[in-house]
């Protein structure tokens, strides 16, 4: 193919319309940085009900229709929108999308069933025919198997797929019976060497049988998830499928996260004249009404609070962490055994702790901007943004060294002096602790701290350049 291929980017969320996790910040910057590649790309993902109520008025209705769910017939609805220049399908349908992003459990399941049909249909009523259909994460999984099997015939030229793994952990599990009333997969697919994952139908599994190529969203994580602890029952297909497997590292967006034109932070700064950031660091103490000097560091956390994130380290260091000379704040929300935790902690150490619980984009940049350090100890990590995004703000990152904080921080040599952050390697709270007493001892060291944010901030981390390895796998796969 001599020009550049059309692409639909598919998936269950995305900005500025919706977000819950990362997934929705690639899903929006991705379009955007292929579009400026010359590369005609669009996005398809649920009319959920936030985007009805901020956006309703814009949405134009471009089709209804109706599939077929087992025996129910169910409508859907294909509206449409621009913004910053990329083109939004949205499938409207208020049984499955007027309440949660995710549902949980088997109504989940239903939901994104549902969808992964609904984009298949949606594909005969637009007018626009994409070469590409890449799709994202379990939510999705069932397009691939749609497409070649159910829809093969429809289309008018051969849709080439691109499945992309966010996290492998959740992989849309279910009883084939299931799978089987709401889609009409026949019996012979439910066998290992198609859809089925350790006594259930998986639809992850699926998409990785029958796409045509598969991506992760780090270099490091594509080797990880090749071995067993990684690759959660997924190691082997994905093993047998190392040669169409490759890990583009995800990128962040520079002008959304950018300490010069921040309009979030309290001051502008740059990584030639970083002044200002003890502005930010002053303005955070004060939101937080920590009792700390300007001085004083700041460990910061922005992050779902799940077992994956380490937070099970942090529970079990964070007090003997706040014996040292340092203040700690978390944004985030999660299980609640880590939420009760920290609100234990900011009523011991009111003087030394900041909690926000939920989510605050605005107040997540600010963290970004008045901290010191941000800790991320992840047991398993796909990419990360928040390591990349503290970065950018001069707030140097301590990290596990796991899948994409392998790829994206360079841990502080105490002999060279060079670094962007500071790494642990086994995942265990006292290792974790030794890298955090390094990173503060570095902070006394003003000349090596300088250098370390200077490192950190003069990164190359914007999504362009993941843009231009999607358009290479693009124009490689036709």
């Amino acid at each position: 193919m001599s020009g550049n291929p059309k692409v639909l980017v598919v998936a269950s969320e995305g900005m500025p319309f919706v977000k819950t996790g990362g997934l929705a910040d690639v899903v929006g910057i991705l379009p955007r940085s292929l579009r400026a590649l010359g590369v005609d790309a669009r996005v398809m993902m649920p009319k959920h009900a936030k985007i009805k109520y901020e956006y309703g008025d814009e949405l134009e209705t471009i089709a209804t229709s109706s599939i077929h769910l087992g025996w129910r017939e169910k409508y859907i609805g294909i509206q449409t929108l621009e913004k910053d220049g990329v083109t939004y399908y949205f499938i409207d349908n208020e049984d499955y999308f007027s309440g949660s992003v995710y549902r949980g459990g088997g109504v989940e399941n239903e939901q994104y069933l549902f969808f992964c049909k609904a984009v298949c249909e949606a594909l005969l009523l637009i007018d626009f025919d994409p070469d590409i259909l890449h799709i994202n994460d379990w939510h999705t999984g069932m397009i691939p198997l749609l497409v070649k099997t159910q829809y093969a015939q429809r289309y008018k030229k051969e849709k080439r797929l691109l499945f992309t793994i966010h996290n492998i952990e959740f992989q849309g599990k279910m009883g084939f019976d299931v799978m089987k009333d709401l889609l009409g997969v026949p019996d012979y697919y439910y066998t290992p060497k198609f859809v089925e994952s350790r006594g259930c139908a998986n639809m992850m599994k699926a998409a990785l049988v029958f796409t045509d190529r598969i991506s992760t969203v780090s270099p490091n994580y594509a080797d990880e998830i090749m071995h067993a602890w990684f690759g959660l029952g997924m190691e082997g297909i994905l093993s047998a499928r190392r040669h169409e497997l490759c890990g583009i590292l995800n990128g962040i967006d520079t002008e959304a996260f950018d300490p010069e034109t921040d309009l979030a932070a309290a001051a502008h700064f740059s990584a030639g004249n970083i002044t200002n950031k003890r502005a930010c660091k002053k303005a955070l103490i004060a939101e937080f009404s920590l009792g700390v000097k300007l001085q004083t560091p700041i460990v910061s956390m922005v992050s779902r609070m799940t077992p994956q994130k380490g937070f099970d380290l942090v529970r079990y260091a964070l007090e003997e962490l706040l014996q040292e000379d340092v203040a700690f704040v978390a944004l985030g929300s999660g299980d609640r055994e880590y939420e009760e935790f920290f609100n234990y902690i900011t009523l011991k150490y009111p003087a030394k702790s900041g909690l926000y619980l939920g989510y605050n984009e605005a107040l997540a940049h600010r963290i970004y901007a008045g901290s010191d350090f941000l800790l991320m100890p992840s047991e398993f990590e796909p990419c990360g943004l928040s390591q990349m995004i503290a970065q950018r703000y001069g707030t140097l990152p301590i990290v596990r060294e796991t899948g994409g904080l392998v790829d994206t921080v360079a841990p502080y040599n105490i002999f060279t002096g060079e670094g962007t952050g500071f790494a642990f390697s086994t995942f265990n709270a006292h290792d974790m602790m030794a890298a955090v007493k390094l990173a503060l001892s570095v902070y006394k060291d003003k000349p090596t701290l300088r250098r370390l944010r200077k490192n950190a901030m003069l990164l190359d981390n914007s999504f362009m350049k993941s843009a231009e390895q999607y358009k290479a796998l693009y124009k490689s796969m036709l």
